[in-house]
């Protein structure tokens, strides 16, 4: 997944959770973060600390990646060609 603003991240955390069936409370406990921070973060709030969303990354086995936004010839997003290839809704 191509993560760009803070609510796709939201978004994402939340589907892992979800995956793994946790809720909030047992991810926010693992993690040690609040409650509160755990639903801004999901809801996408835009200003949560970088220590307490790696712990939260942790907490649900997931590490963070980051690469330049140009991209080469080679360089191929999965999601963007299958949804180019679905052509309009």
């Amino acid at each position: 997944m191509r993560i760009t603003t803070a609510s796709d991240l939201g978004r994402y955390v939340r589907e892992r959770r979800n995956e793994l069936g946790k809720t909030q409370r047992q991810l926010a406990d693992e993690a040690q973060v609040s409650l509160r921070w755990l639903t801004s973060l999901e809801s996408g709030k835009a200003s949560a600390e970088i220590g307490m969303i790696m712990r939260t990354l942790h907490a649900l086995g997931l590490t963070m990646a980051v690469r330049p936004t140009a991209t080469g010839p080679d360089d191929v997003d999965l999601g963007d060609l299958l949804n180019s290839l679905k052509g309009p809704s």
